[in-house]
């Protein structure tokens, strides 16, 4: 029963915090890891502990591959350097920072320092997504690829400390290029491959129940294939998603889409939600059994730790792009500089998460000579304390874009425009010749263009306030809404009248559906 008391628990949490939130101004992120505290509190259920493989063999191939789905390939070529900077050189720089706090100050062994250094330096796209996703589009896209690529560089590291500490590695220069070379070469070769695979099997498939599937399977066969040469799997799950993301518009029909997109969207946003809570209980798990005398010790550890890692983070945002400029200053970089005040919301937004709790939760009890592993617990203490101190800055990031007065982002919308008038050019420059090819008549080819014209029209106009094209539009959207919501009642009062089975009203249903989603212009779930 624990197990399903857990899911029981975690849906009234997600709902109970998603209510919450959108009532007052805390992310959701921050009131799920609370709701993991306090189920802590619950005796019986204090043991329900995901075991870590399941976090990264399960949780961060699906909640990964979305993230790589839904960014922007575009924005990431553009902030190229920034993202591989950021991915590889701050969390080398990060890690070796908490290595040497927890080192000289709190007393570690250096293995067990850089095990602790290593779990805490990748930042967490998830949390990225959810907690930023309202930032600017540059700003945004360039967390989440940092995020999305510094997993493969931290797990190298954490790899090769763990390995030092237990007795199975022997660290030399070449050791260490060979490891760091397979895991990145292996992982986006690895993830290129299944990327391919999958859609030379997807463009070959009609039916959208399979093609789901198949997308269903995708990121764990890439993350399969990764970890079965030791490469990294985090990174093959995101080349795997960004590959896909340019070449499945071209094969994914609309049937696909509707079936595919909420679910994953659903799907993606319990798995994350259960990571927030697990945190918390996490956390509380560790906190639990310590006397008051070491809670002060431990708080005090935790503290200073945090403020290692999120201070690394900001010298790091305010030195590294200075000294870059004085070497690079060519005209189009010269362009895409940003002030000091709009680079604190990049500096503030380091939120760590899955990955580090997978990381430490996985680190083994016992060494090979089966003595225990060096400060195993102090470790995860500290670990679970700083990931939720780092996801507290979640409360100051309204602040921090204030004063960062970032400039409006209006590029997706104007984007939007331009790709909803482009399209409904080309359906009107070939509507004459498809007309001819299908032999369909003048009266259905001129009510087709009256159709599209007006479509184009309503683009155009789109924020023109008192436009009579735009008014028309909604008076006649809100009529047709009402008509829809008068038409479903009618529906069910034959399902009531058992006029009609239940199997006829759910098909009737979604065809209302549908053009209710069409009527109201919803925006698809990311």
């Amino acid at each position: 029963m624990l197990g399903l008391e857990m899911v029981v628990l975690l849906g009234v949490a997600l709902v109970a915090c998603g209510a919450l939130a959108s009532r007052y101004p805390i992310a959701p992120a921050i009131l799920l890891v609370v709701a993991g505290v306090l189920i802590g509190f619950v005796p019986h259920l204090r043991h329900a502990h995901l075991p870590p493989e399941i976090i990264l063999l399960v949780f961060l191939p699906a909640l990964l591959f979305w993230e790589s789905l839904t960014t922007s390939l575009r924005e990431i070529r553009n902030n190229l350097r920034v993202v591989v900077l950021t991915s590889t050189a701050l969390v080398v720089v990060t890690a070796g920072a908490v290595a040497a706090t927890a080192h000289y100050v709190l007393g570690m062994a250096w293995g067990p320092a850089w095990v602790l250094g290593a779990a805490l330096a990748p930042t967490d796209a998830t949390a990225v997504g959810v907690l930023a996703r309202n930032l600017p589009r540059r700003t945004v896209t360039t967390l989440r690829a940092e995020s999305l690529v510094n997993d493969g560089t931290a797990l190298v590291l954490y790899g090769l400390a763990v390995g030092v500490t237990v007795g199975e590695e022997h660290l030399t220069g070449l050791h260490v290029t060979w490891l760091v070379v397979l895991s990145y070469g292996g992982g986006v070769l690895a993830g290129g491959l299944v990327g391919l695979l999958s859609w030379q099997i997807r463009r070959r498939m009609d039916d959208p129940m399979l093609e789901g599937i198949a997308i269903l399977v995708t990121p764990f066969a890439a993350f399969l294939a990764a970890e079965s040469i030791e490469a990294s799997g985090v990174l093959a799950v995101v080349a795997c998603g960004l590959f896909l993301s340019q070449v499945a518009p071209r094969i994914t029909g609309a049937a696909t889409r509707h079936l595919v997109v909420p679910f994953w969207s659903l799907a993606t946003t319990v798995l994350s939600s259960a990571l927030f809570v697990l945190i918390g209980l996490e956390a509380q798990s560790a906190f639990r059994n310590l006397s008051s005398e070491s809670m002060g010790r431990a708080l005090l550890d935790i503290l200073l730790v945090a403020a290692v890692v999120i201070g690394v983070r900001w010298v790091w945002t305010y030195t590294t792009p200075y000294a870059i400029r004085t070497v690079d200053r060519r005209p189009a970089q010269r362009a895409r500089r940003v002030s000091a005040r709009q680079r604190t919301v990049s500096a503030a937004a380091g939120f760590r998460g899955a990955v580090s709790l997978a990381a430490i939760l996985a680190v083994p009890r016992t060494l090979e000579s089966g003595a225990p592993f060096p400060d195993r617990d102090l470790i995860v203490l500290i670990a679970c304390g700083v990931i939720m101190l780092s996801l507290l800055q979640a409360l100051l990031l309204p602040a921090i874009v204030r004063f960062a007065r970032l400039p409006a982002d209006d590029s997706v919308a104007e984007e939007i425009q331009l790709a909803e008038v482009f399209t409904l050019d080309a359906a009107l420059e070939a509507i004459d010749d498809t007309a001819l090819q299908l032999g369909v008549g003048d009266l259905v080819t001129a009510r087709v263009r009256h159709e599209l014209d007006k479509q184009r029209r309503l683009v155009k106009a789109a924020g023109v306030d008192g436009d009579p094209v735009v008014e028309h539009h909604g008076q006649y959207t809100s009529l047709s809404l009402a008509l829809l919501a008068r038409r479903r009642d009618a529906l069910v009062q034959l399902r009531d009248e058992r006029r009609i089975d239940d199997i006829v009203l759910r098909q009737v249903q979604a065809r209302l559906d549908i053009e209710e989603i069409r009527f109201s212009r919803t925006a698809p779930p990311e």
